[in-house]
């Protein structure tokens, strides 16, 4: 498999070279050449696999050429072997034609656990191969700085800079990434909102004399195989709901939308995908964008759900060059006017062919608490505020018929203020964590200017040579 940029300028890579290079020297997404199908009886033939053998099976025409079946199997049998559920990614049925899937079984108590469990063991396999280091940098609204940092911990050829909004997680997040004292990781608390931290991951990887120096590379959805991780638990959760004989629909709380992206990935593979529900907070761009081809930005508010604070959505790139029949010239040029203007210019003809698979729902915080209370008064569920706008947005996109599964991304115990506000109930975290708020914590805050950030992931690099 050899993986293209969005903006067709990169060099063509295979995995592993896509896996060490994150995002794209152009400034693009790396894309499959070509995409893998599978037919109905592939499918049906991957019923009654345990979760790491269904992820080996549906990931491996991505990784081929680079990891081998058998080795690819063995990390993924690692990299779930630890979660706290024997299903790995249950399903909670809610109403008669409505589940939610709880991707929050792994060590963080988020779905980003799902790849970044995967991604850790990948990265050692391939630089191990190499004989190679680098530095990880990385963006995190809340929980892919934690899941990246539990994957990467004490991994001796990973360095691991993570930036986070500063005062913008809730203090669960901020902690679960803050109390590793591992030598290898580094946090720091940017003066600014994801957003921001996001554009400076991306002008770390644009200033090449640096990105060369640091040996930079990407945990962010940005690297492909984050996306090609999540692709399997759509597949599970469909052929539990009994495709290919069955169509699926899936409803995803999105920020950066490389989640609901996998989805539309497991789809374009041949799986029966009818719908896919976008659910948003206040921070609404990808919802204005479906209703009315509305993708301009405004100021990021901070809400209830912080992992969807977001107003620069990245992976919607990787959509964008679909809609567009891969011309890799019109999506630079879109997405560098979107840059330039604030507002992304998509042909009609590709919003409309957008919404024909598309819908959104977007809840500000008062409705976001309503439908936890709701959910937790009519079916006993206790869902954090990102899954629980989710779930409301599969109920408002549901199509007759034919099932829904709402992806639940985080445990409610990583909210518990929300939760405390909505239910009167505050979950507990589970034992590994019972102590998070006796650990001692270290990070380092940074003003937003990409000099300062530069310095302080130089001086972690160097500080970890020593």
């Amino acid at each position: 498999m050899r993986y293209v940029s969005t903006r067709g300028q990169a060099p063509t890579l295979d995995f592993s070279g896509v896996l060490l290079a994150g995002l794209a020297g152009d400034g693009g997404l790396y894309m499959p050449e070509t995409w893998p199908e599978f037919s109905a009886d592939d499918w049906r033939a991957m019923r009654g696999l345990s979760y790491p053998e269904l992820a080996a099976r549906v990931m491996a025409p991505f990784t081929a050429g680079s990891i081998d079946q058998d080795t690819l199997l063995g990390l993924c049998r690692e990299a779930y072997a630890g979660f706290t559920h024997p299903a790995t990614v249950p399903m909670v049925q809610l109403d008669r034609d409505l589940f939610a899937m709880e991707l929050f079984h792994g060590p963080t108590l988020a779905f980003k656990d799902m790849a970044m469990q995967l991604l850790g063991r990948l990265f050692d396999h391939v630089l191990t191969q190499q004989d190679r280091r680098v530095t990880i940098v990385g963006a995190t609204s809340g929980d892919t700085g934690s899941a990246a940092i539990e994957a990467c911990r004490d991994r001796a050829r990973l360095q691991v800079v993570i930036l986070h909004p500063l005062g913008r997680t809730s203090a669960v997040q901020r902690r679960q990434m803050t109390t590793v004292l591992s030598p290898n990781i580094a946090n720091l608390a940017l003066e600014g909102t994801f957003d921001d931290c996001q554009d400076m991951v991306k002008a770390m990887f644009a200033d090449a004399p640096f990105r060369d120096d640091m040996q930079l590379s990407a945990v962010n959805s940005i690297n492909w195989a984050r996306v090609a991780a999540q692709i399997p638990y759509y597949v599970a959760a469909a052929l539990a709901l009994g495709a290919p004989d069955r169509e699926v629909s899936f409803a995803v709380p999105t920020g950066n939308f490389g989640n609901v992206f996998a989805a539309w990935a497991a789809r374009r593979m041949g799986l029966p995908v009818a719908r896919l529900a976008i659910g948003s907070n206040g921070n609404d761009i990808l919802a204005r964008f479906l209703a009315g081809n509305d993708m301009s930005m405004r100021p990021v508010t901070p809400s209830l759900s912080p992992s969807m604070d977001i107003q620069v959505s990245s992976n919607f790139e990787r959509l964008l060059f679909e809609l567009l029949d891969r011309d890799a010239s019109l999506c630079a040029a879109i997405m560098t006017g979107f840059r330039q203007t604030g507002r992304m210019a998509v042909p009609d003809a590709s919003w409309r062919q957008a919404t024909t698979l598309f819908h959104g729902e977007a809840l500000d915080d008062p409705a976001t608490e309503a439908e936890i209370r709701r959910l937790h008064r009519e079916t006993q569920y206790l869902a954090d505020p990102h899954s629980a706008i989710g779930i409301a947005a599969a109920r408002a996109c549901a199509l007759p018929g034919i099932p829904t599964v709402a992806m639940a991304t985080a445990h409610p115990a990583k909210f518990p203020d929300a939760m405390l506000s909505a239910t009167g109930l505050s979950p507990a975290l589970p034992p590994h964590l019972a102590d998070l708020f006796e650990r001692e914590e270290h990070f380092r805050v940074v003003p937003n200017r990409l000099d300062a950030v530069q310095d302080a992931v130089r001086a972690s690099v160097l500080k970890n040579a020593a």
